[in-house]
């Protein structure tokens, strides 16, 4: 992001001759110290100029000169300094009151209407802002709100005192994270604001998120209703065209509630003193200029509320979900072990301007990127780290743990739409990478995920998230088409779903799942497993058309007339690869992928006589098993790699070996042997080596050294690729290696605007939980691209996740229960020929078991000096890990804006001193040493 040069609106020209009453009214309202006091001079270049000369005429200027800044005046006392007849006063202040140059209110013992000029910030950048009909005239009016919640602010940020000395506005916590603190007092609840305004509320748009799209940088929310007007402001954003509307108690609860469900942070404006605010925000970290004051300027005393976050490391389980919502970037993952010496990790902690000279070295013009950062770089639990989809595995096992298996379920929910399917097939890095594994063995945490999707099979305890929409009321109407049902593709539909939108998947099988149904045998995934899945998906409000291929039964622009606005591609790697090599074309030969296609199909396919699988990876695995049980009398395998890099999973090779397959490795295909147009045999060749110095594919064999296989079909395993058809055609999208589709790494936005990728047909073939991950990453893009002006990515998380060392940690205390093995079917009386799963899911009881295996090696650690204490936090924690705590009391006191320097000033000079007492300090110490 970084410093911009100054902005100027066109209509402001080098040689426009400056309007006197303008520049003077400029002057007088900014907080800009040098300009206010006449040490420098307004120029068509300064925001001060250029917006008011857009919005007021000079006669009004010359009006609000004679009013002064914040001074109420009677319309009797403004007649009597103006001049003016009462029919043109009435027009100018209407007038005036609807750009926001002018603000009214019955605040006085007579409650008599009284008209006032209002600061820039907050007051008439916000109001301006409101007005859409304004704004969408006068665009600029977004940078000027921009530069005067900054401008003013930049030398003076430091030296702020705690509670904000009347600057802005003030964090102010979520009620229910105080409501029981015996400390706090009545200004710190919004309960008390919402009592002393009783039957004065009006909701009414972010003047935040409608600015900051002026200029690109929206964060995708839909901006009305979320600024809560109180008293008589209520009126005045009703009645001057700001869009406001009244709305009740109840449904002010509402949307605070809302507000805390999307993470957005209460603020209450903070420039009136202890007795009165205005507004009630609900404020978005990547748009909002309020908390940008603290955290651009790394000040939080600027904003922060009386409290900070504090978590009680025994009941943390590192799930994240504090760190994901916290705006302020005080909450990261870390460990809760301690090091080998019986050390604890210590954690650094933010450098406040209390603490040295600050400078503009300070500044954090990155905040809204930063602040997503996840994880300190010592590291977390490895299992959340290895896990592409990044889900809190360690949390959905202490809830499993306490038989809270539905609220296990929801926050596996939060990365994986998927639970039940990939409970069944996942690769397990989380296992893999699992702590307890440098102990024995790792936690079974695939089989724990398993048993609580299982839930999901069964209408009645089936769990469907509730939808989290930034929007006050209803769901969003644009419409988004998802082409290719597979993992990706549902995932993405799932979060868009769960974020208020309804999109349409098109898939072009009669059965949507992708390689989820088509590609994997119904013994390790069976179909039902996924459609009950997918019938969750639907239940969301996905509408999923099978049987439509895109670019050939519709294509993309004719979707774009149907009014859809955004294409989410993900139709995979569904086409097999050959080999090259002579006789690959003869009847007999068929590709992994066609194969496992027809036996989904159809799973009483026969295999007559002997079969040669080409591959050594789990889908050639996949391919063998499945020939045995459709009936081959001999499978063998064949692949370039040894035993110890083969790609396939050791677990994958034992089972198909206990099916009779025989795996022969270190063989390349040579030829295929044929008698009339049919296969008779293979011959192969010794590979030597797979991969050349720089670990590129690149086998060598020994051409002398050949066997010959007799054998009737032969079944290539060894690579997919991409078929395209005519979906692009007409399209921009670039295509780069293995035929994929050229895109963002982070947005996967392709070069046509409107269309993005994600799954198997941006990263070539991977597996269902990398597809899933990218549905979420998609889903996010998408709804940031089809709100108008919105970033894609600022203030995005990058899922950064660091593993800790395992290699330096110290395991005194744990469950010395070994791994609970799954049962297996005795319904199932030949297993090994047939396509049902024989697999159990587990007990109850060997969840408790494996679920007390868990090491809970990660944990949440709060830097108290980069926390505000807005409290969203404890609205995400699951297991009561985290809290507010009162450290902070000075925060609490509000002052009037007028006063600010009454209480700046000192406290700079204290602040001054003591750090020069420090500096003296750490200088001796330095001595001392020599």
């Amino acid at each position: 992001m970084g410093r911009k040069p100054p902005y100027k609106p066109s209509y402001v020209k080098e040689d426009t001759a400056l309007r006197e009453p303008i520049v003077k009214l400029g002057k007088m309202i900014t907080d800009r110290v040098p300009y206010h006091l006449g040490l420098k001079k307004l120029t068509s270049d300064d925001p001060e100029y250029w917006a008011l000369a857009a919005v007021a005429t000079d006669e009004e200027a010359e009006l609000a000169l004679k009013m002064g800044v914040r001074k109420p005046k009677t319309f009797a006392q403004l007649k009597a300094i103006s001049g003016l007849e009462e029919e043109r006063l009435q027009q100018l202040l209407d007038h005036m009151s609807w750009t926001g140059l002018v603000e009214y209110n019955w605040e006085n013992e007579n409650r008599e209407k009284q008209y006032l000029v209002p600061m820039y910030v907050p007051g008439s950048a916000e109001f301006t802002n409101m007005n859409e009909e304004l704004i969408n005239k006068n665009p600029e009016m977004g940078k000027f709100f921009d530069y005067m919640s900054t401008l003013p602010l930049e030398k003076i940020t430091p030296m702020v005192p705690p509670g904000g000395a009347g600057i802005g506005m003030h964090v102010i916590p979520v009620e229910k994270a105080i409501e029981m603190n015996n400390e706090s007092i009545s200004l710190e609840h919004i309960s008390h604001w919402l009592d002393k305004y009783e039957g004065k509320y009006a909701a009414s748009p972010c003047s935040c998120r409608r600015s900051r799209k002026t200029y690109n940088e929206g964060c995708a929310d839909d901006e009305t209703d979320w600024c809560i007007a109180v008293g008589d402001m209520a009126d005045y954003v009703v009645e001057t065209g700001k869009g406001g509307r009244y709305v009740s108690k109840e449904e002010v609860l509402e949307i605070l509630k809302k507000a805390e469900d999307n993470g957005f942070v209460h603020q209450i404006t903070n420039i009136d003193g202890q007795d009165k605010i205005f507004a009630i925000c609900n404020c978005n970290v990547n748009v909002c200029y309020a908390l940008r004051t603290s955290q651009l300027y790394n000040t939080p005393n600027l904003s922060r509320s009386a409290y900070v976050a504090k978590v009680t490391k025994e009941d943390c389980v590192a799930c994240g979900r504090c760190v994901e919502v916290c705006p302020a970037g005080a909450v990261k993952l870390g460990q809760k072990l301690c090091r080998k010496d019986g050390s604890e990790v210590k954690y650094p902690k933010h450098v406040l301007p209390s603490q040295k000279k600050w400078t503009e070295d300070d500044w954090d013009w990155n905040y809204r990127d930063n602040n997503r950062i996840n994880c300190y770089d010592s590291g977390t639990a490895p299992c959340k780290t290895a896990c592409p989809a990044h889900v809190a595995v360690q949390g959905y096992l202490k809830l499993a743990a306490q038989g809270k298996y539905t609220e296990a379920l929801e926050l596996i929910k939060k990365n994986n739409p998927l639970p039940a399917v990939c409970g069944h097939i996942c690769n397990r890095r989380c296992e893999e990478a699992c702590t307890r594994g440098t102990i024995d063995q790792a936690v079974a945490i695939d089989e724990v995920k398993k048993f609580l999707a299982a839930r999901d099979l069964n209408a009645d305890t089936r769990f469907i998230p509730k939808k989290v929409i930034p929007k006050v009321n209803g769901e969003f109407e644009e419409k988004i088409a998802i082409i290719g049902g597979g993992p990706a593709g549902l995932s993405c539909a799932f979060y868009l779903a769960e974020k208020g939108y309804r999109p349409t998947i098109f898939e072009k099988n009669k059965r949507a799942g992708g390689m989820l149904v088509y590609g994997i045998p119904s013994y390790k995934l069976e179909k039902d497993v996924v459609q009950a899945e997918i019938d969750i998906i639907k239940e969301m409000g996905v509408t999923i058309k099978t049987g439509v291929e895109v670019g050939k039964d519709i294509t993309i622009e004719e979707l774009r007339e149907q009014g859809y606005k955004a294409f989410y591609i993900a139709i995979g790697c569904q086409g097999g690869r050959k080999a090259g090599i002579p006789g690959e074309d003869a009847e007999g030969v068929v590709t992994a992928v066609d194969f496992l296609h027809a036996v989904t199909d159809d799973e009483s396919l026969k295999v007559e006589g002997d079969a040669v699988v080409i591959g050594g990876g789990n889908v050639a695995i996949d391919v063998s098993r499945s020939a045995v049980r459709c009936g081959a009398s001999n499978v063998k395998q064949f692949c370039l790699e040894s035993r110890d890099i083969m790609p396939a999973s050791d677990e994958e090779v034992q089972e198909a070996e206990e099916d009779g397959v025989e795996i022969n490795c270190g063989w390349g295909p040579k030829e295929i042997l044929t008698e009339n147009g049919k296969v008779t045999g293979i011959v192969f060749k010794k590979c030597l080596s797979v991969f050349d110095a720089d670990h590129r594919f690149n086998p060598q064999y020994d051409e002398s050294d050949t066997v010959t296989i007799k054998c009737q079909h032969v079944f290539l395993s060894i690579g997919q690729s991409i078929v395209w058809g005519n979906l692009l055609n007409g399209s921009c999208v670039e295509l780069g290696r293995g035929n994929g589709a050229v895109a963002d790494s982070l947005t996967y936005q392709t070069t046509e605007p409107d269309i993005f990728v994600g799954g198997d047909v941006y990263t070539g073939p991977k597996f269902a939980i990398d597809a899933i991950a990218a549905g979420k990453q998609g889903a996010i893009s998408i709804h940031r691209f089809v709100q108008p002006h919105s970033s894609l990515t600022i203030g995005r998380n990058r899922n950064d996740f660091k593993e800790l060392n395992k290699d330096d940690i110290s395991i005194k205390d744990y469950d010395t229960c070994k791994r609970q093995i799954p049962g297996k079917s005795n319904a199932i009386a030949d297993p090994k020929h047939s396509f049902r799963d024989p697999k159990l899911v587990f007990t109850e009881k060997q969840v408790k078991a494996e679920t007390a295996r868990c090491l809970s090696c990660g944990a949440s650690v709060v830097d108290t000096n980069k926390c505000i204490g807005c409290g969203l936090c404890t609205t995400k924690c699951e297991f009561d890990a985290i809290h507010l705590y009162r450290d902070n009391p000075d925060c609490s006191v509000m002052r009037k804006s007028e006063d600010k320097l009454k209480y700046i000033l000192p406290y700079a000079a204290k602040q001054r001193v003591n750090i020069r007492k420090q500096t003296i300090k750490v200088k001796l110490k330095k001595v001392k040493k020599k």
